[in-house]
């Protein structure tokens, strides 16, 4: 939305012989340089990495992935291994290993579909199929159920208007046909909330929230809050702080994946490095703004070791 600013460019100097060079230097012998790999990784565009992926194998007939496998450990070795792909073959990855196996990691499919465009979203449903000979549609219907379901099908359709026009009118009729779901009767109207919520442009979503809080005297979030339990709660909650401020949003999910006991580094891989080239200058900002720390210091306090020193210069 609007002026959104990326931590990584593509590097002007592209010399990818001698970045396959540095690599294969930096792994050889006793010891990594694993330094060297970390300014490489982070200072290249995901279509220099991948190139850098291609010319590695053309020139020494080993595959970097492997390579690096051998020589890295732990979320140091996952968020490389995320940096070597396109970003949406990443996320694609990311959406199977979030089905795959004995139960749902509901939490992951929210934040990349909730979040995602249209654009994004049929992106995801094409490459699903070729990296995994699968139907994305398909493994999201077996694998999530009901109202959650329901709404995870309807983004997948891409059908969201993306304009930034907001029709008064309409978002007065919304408005009310949200406060009639919510509140007005005993339960809630899923379909009502999903339909407006995975349809409607970001702006005209904004002038609706505000019209529904002149009428119900609550907040959106609040009533959400109140009437939705569980995953459909995340969805609606997502849906709502992305329409409002997509990279606060971001930067609310970052924050809550160091909170506690533990990090959850999976999260800062996809957030961290999956917004790099997108939007992570803003996110850093809206980071601040939020937290009044700055991302770089919550990540050196939260992380460790050659992971936090990658996060850390992606962030520049």
């Amino acid at each position: 939305m609007g002026n959104v600013q990326p931590t990584i460019v593509p590097y002007e100097d592209f010399d990818v012989t001698a970045d396959i060079k540095a690599i294969r230097k930096a792994c050889k012998g006793c010891g990594t340089d694993e330094e060297a790999i970390i300014q490489i990784l982070a200072n290249r565009s995901a279509a220099q990495r991948v190139e850098i992926k291609e010319a590695y194998f053309e020139k020494y007939d080993d595959e970097l992935e492997e390579v690096l496998k051998k020589e890295l450990t732990g979320s140091f070795e996952n968020a490389t291994m995320a940096m070597l792909e396109s970003p949406h073959i990443f996320f694609a990855k990311e959406l199977r290993k979030a089905m795959k196996g004995a139960g749902t990691d509901e939490d992951v499919l929210v934040e990349i579909l909730c979040t995602a465009t249209n654009e994004d979203i049929l992106c995801f449903k094409d490459t699903y199929a070729k990296v995994h000979e699968r139907e994305l549609e398909a493994d999201i219907e077996d694998d999530t159920s009901g109202d959650v379901r329901n709404l995870l099908m309807s983004l997948l359709q891409a059908s969201r208007e993306e304009g930034y026009e907001v029709d008064e009118g309409l978002a007065e009729q919304d408005a009310a046909s949200l406060v009639e779901a919510g509140e007005g009767r005993f339960g809630t109207d899923e379909s009502t909330f999903t339909f407006i919520l995975t349809n409607r442009n970001y702006m005209q979503l904004q002038a609706t929230f505000k019209v529904y809080e002149s009428l119900s005297g609550t907040d959106i979030l609040d009533t959400i809050d109140s009437e939705a339990t569980g995953t459909l709660k995340e969805c609606y909650t997502t849906l709502v702080r992305c329409a409002k401020n997509p990279q606060l949003y971001f930067a609310r999910r970052i924050n809550a994946a160091m909170k506690g006991l533990g990090t959850d580094e999976d999260t800062l891989i996809r957030m961290i490095v999956g917004r790099s080239e997108i939007d992570l200058e803003t996110v850093k900002d809206m980071y601040l703004e939020k937290y009044d720390v700055t991302l770089k210091d919550a990540l050196d306090s939260e992380c460790g070791g050659d992971f936090k020193r990658l996060l850390i210069e992606i962030l520049h």
